[in-house]
């Protein structure tokens, strides 16, 4: 399908290693004079559900500035947009968790707020688990929490986990796990 939208200018508003925000003028879809935000990722953004063969799962939990809240979510991060999503997930479970994996499945990609940022995800599976210790970025400070798969999910229907990526991951592979996908 064509885009309907026309960019009459766009301007660098911010830029930092991480993102870069855009102001832009458009005319939008139906003719009329507007403007634009558009946040720009700099990485991928990836996601892991370790799942052991009695279906717990692990959680990661730490303080997020940008909500001024505690967060819980699985073992999430970034990676490079030339690189291979795979290995990405396979460092974020390492670091975050000390889990390592022998089989890995992708069960999904998303874009994440599709409305002001052009951010693209991808999750995977992660099964044949054994474990060592988390090795955490410098500036993360993180509860790392085993439960069974069923209570993870539970707590994306009771609000406790709020963050995207992991409510979509969780919700996807609980379907997996109703339909005997996973075994």
């Amino acid at each position: 399908m064509k885009n309907p939208w026309t960019t009459r200018s766009s301007r660098i508003a911010y830029d930092n290693p991480w993102i870069q925000i855009t102001h832009r003028e458009v005319i939008t879809p139906t003719g009329t004079d507007g403007i634009y935000g558009v946040v720009h990722f700099k990485n991928l953004a990836v996601g892991v559900v370790p799942l052991d063969e009695e279906h717990n799962t692990w959680l990661v939990g730490q303080y997020r500035y940008t909500l001024d809240q505690y967060s819980w979510e699985i073992p999430e991060g970034g990676g490079p947009l030339d690189g291979s999503p795979l290995v990405a997930a396979q460092k974020e479970l390492a670091e975050e968790t000390g889990i390592r994996a022998t089989h890995w499945t992708k069960v999904l990609e998303l874009h994440t707020s599709n409305s002001v940022t052009d951010e693209f995800g991808m999750v995977f599976i992660a099964r044949g688990l054994s474990f060592g210790e988390a090795a955490p970025e410098e500036t993360e400070e993180l509860a790392i929490r085993k439960l069974p798969f069923s209570e993870a999910l539970e707590m994306v229907f009771n609000g406790q986990i709020t963050d995207a990526l992991s409510q979509v991951a969780l919700m996807r592979v609980g379907f997996m796990l109703e339909r005997g996908e996973l075994g």
